[in-house]
């Protein structure tokens, strides 16, 4: 192996590992956040639920994805990680305009930079 393909390998592991740890801490913010707007409440407030849930929950399966040595294809990877970028984007839009959820939005948005670079290292 040549020192530059090591090097590849050393920055697509990284890249990986960040990228998954991003996942994870985007699913745990956004989990607590859903958690604490009211069920019953205003519209805003259920769609902050809604994106919250579905965000950790997108955020949790990519992690899964991105831990899974060798038993993933390239293409699902490549599929999950934009899915994943794109609901964090989203979700912290939402964030935004709910007072009180920035830590959530910033969650969101440090995701979806980890998704990117990782996905930039697949290309």
């Amino acid at each position: 192996m040549t020192t530059t393909s090591q090097q590849e390998l050393f920055r697509f592991l990284e890249d990986r590992f960040a990228c998954a740890q991003a996942c994870t801490e985007c699913a745990r913010a956004c989990a607590m956040r859903a958690s604490l707007v009211d069920p019953d409440g205003a519209e805003k407030q259920e769609l902050v639920r809604r994106k919250g849930i579905l965000c950790a929950e997108v955020c949790d399966a990519t992690c899964r994805v991105l831990s899974e040595q060798n038993q993933v294809d390239e293409a699902t990877i490549r599929i999950q990680v934009e899915w994943c970028r794109q609901v964090c984007l989203e979700s912290a839009q939402t964030f935004d305009e709910h007072s009180g959820a920035e830590q959530a939005a910033q969650a969101c948005r440090a995701c979806a930079r980890a998704c990117t670079e990782f996905l930039a290292t697949l290309n």
